[in-house]
């Protein structure tokens, strides 16, 4: 069975990113699976874990942000008994826990500069060191991490150690954005209300041409997730119905107000040079955001590999 049958994409970007992480889940190199909280990472880190030879193994999974900084070094490594007040007993860590299998970090930017050097350690001998003990064990885990910020930003304030992130940087993963692979949002909603008509034993509803419009010009900052959820509300709520505009939740208002933007702006008398019209658009973007084409792209309203088409066509590639 190849458990990446079940991630919905067709857009170029998102599969050219499921290509590379079905051949990363063929070995056991370390992986860094970049992108907005929502995109769905975990979900890609499973399918990992799944299609490669410790699929039969554990997969523990971590959200670094979750735990207080005095906790993780704990929760990661163990600790022996009376290491530090509250240490009633030993107790084993993830990566003991992992032993064999897969331990997934999400949200690995989180982690305190004084454990960040300790996995470092670990992804450089295969040694832990519990807390409170003096010799370190040895572990056989393949290291997923996952972090929904820019790691190089937190290299230059000193958030993040530069040798950590070579280490975990071995063979990055980028989820596109949901903003940016418009094109998949018809087969994710069918995907999710066929998942929630089953569950909830209701007929699945539809989305009109309409609404659909609306939808991909849509922000969606919570990604998939957000889409997930709206699904799961309009399954109950509007069950076998053709769901319109109307239907969606306030939040969707600011993109009709966008729309009625683009219905609003008339074409000058003595016409215009679309093609200039565009590169200047184009090079506002990029202006705005700092050179970030993904930002740059949702400010258009594009996917990103078609705003990359038009930098290339317009001679904007050094912007």
């Amino acid at each position: 069975m190849d458990h990446f049958n079940s991630i919905i994409g067709h857009s170029p970007a998102f599969e050219s990113m499921l290509r590379s992480a079905k051949v990363v889940a063929s070995t056991d190199v370390t992986v860094l699976i970049k992108g907005e909280t929502g995109t769905g990472k975990e979900v890609l880190a499973r399918a990992i874990q799944r299609e490669s030879s410790r699929s039969d193994k554990p997969f523990i999974t971590l959200n670094c942000a979750a735990l207080p900084e005095g906790l993780v070094e704990s929760e990661l490594f163990g600790h022996k008994k009376g290491a530090f007040t509250g240490a009633v007993g030993n107790k084993l860590g993830l990566f003991q826990a992992a032993d064999g299998g897969t331990l997934f970090l999400d949200e690995v930017n989180s982690l305190p500069l004084s454990i960040q050097a300790k996995l470092l350690r670990f992804l450089e001998s295969g040694e832990c060191l519990a807390v409170g003990e003096t010799k370190p064990y040895k572990v056989n885990v393949r290291v997923i991490a996952a972090t929904n910020t820019d790691l190089l930003k937190q290299i230059e304030s000193g958030e993040f150690r530069q040798d950590l992130y070579f280490r975990l940087n071995v063979v990055p993963l980028e989820l596109p954005s949901l903003k940016e692979r418009t094109e998949d949002i018809e087969a994710l909603a069918k995907h999710f209300f066929k998942h929630f008509a089953e569950e909830h034993s209701l007929q699945p509803p539809k989305f009109s041409k309409q609404t659909l419009k609306k939808l991909r010009s849509y922000q969606w900052p919570g990604n998939i997730r957000e889409l997930r959820n709206l699904c799961e509300r309009l399954s109950i709520l509007l069950a076998g119905k053709i769901i319109e505009p109307e239907n969606l939740p306030h939040e969707f208002s600011e993109s009709v107000a966008q729309d009625d933007f683009a219905a609003e702006f008339k074409l000058p008398e003595y016409g215009l040079q679309l093609d200039a019209l565009e590169a200047n658009m184009i090079h506002q973007a990029l202006i705005r955001t700092k050179g970030n084409r993904s930002k740059s792209a949702r400010l258009l309203g594009i996917s990103r590999d078609t705003l990359l088409y038009r930098i290339q066509k317009h001679g904007l590639a050094t912007q």
